[in-house]
């Protein structure tokens, strides 16, 4: 039954509208259970990446460690993953500078970002690509290596010590663990 108000409205009354207000009720009820449905019916896959593991890791700064007890330097040496991010970073006693504890993990994250050497990087900075040192928050010294495994970068490895030259031969004797 419906009635017409004095303001233009229409009121409705009785079996109407509790008829729509059940059919409206099961709708909402209904509608979370029909989509849900849908989603588990087609489980979503998500990509697999290779990860650098800790025991890995590991294995890398022992053979770095042990690289440069024979030379003999003492300084630091960082593992980063694939995004940039610590996995482990080893003090030697008597480490040669206070610098070499940032050093070392940003030569690494640098090695990473960049995808190569940072001795290729500051190679370029002297020579082709002098631009390249305005790049902000990246540490374009010697000692940072990509570590590649399969074709595929998993992380990287940074050295701080005391020359540039030992700080690459450390890092490179790391990543020959490896190979």
């Amino acid at each position: 039954m419906s009635q017409h108000r004095s303001d233009g409205s229409v009121r409705v009354q009785g079996r109407a509208v509790r008829a729509g207000l059940a059919a409206l009720l099961a709708m909402a009820v209904m509608a979370p259970a029909v989509s849900l449905t849908s989603v588990r019916a087609a489980p979503v896959e998500l990509p697999a990446r290779p990860v650098l593991p800790f025991a890995l890791a590991q294995k890398i700064a022992d053979a770095a460690i042990q690289k440069a007890r024979t030379i003999p330097a003492t300084g630091v040496i960082a593992i980063v993953d694939d995004a940039g991010e610590v996995i482990l970073q080893i003090r030697m006693d008597n480490a040669f500078m206070r610098a070499s504890s940032r050093l070392a993990p940003e030569k690494a994250r640098s090695a990473v970002m960049f995808r190569r050497s940072t001795a290729t990087l500051e190679t370029a900075i002297a020579g082709p690509r002098p631009a390249l040192a305005t790049a902000p928050g990246f540490v374009m010294l010697k000692g940072g290596e990509p570590i590649i495994i399969n074709g595929q970068l998993v992380g990287g490895i940074g050295v701080s010590v005391d020359t540039p030259d030992h700080d690459e031969d450390i890092a490179q004797a790391g990543l020959a663990a490896i190979k």
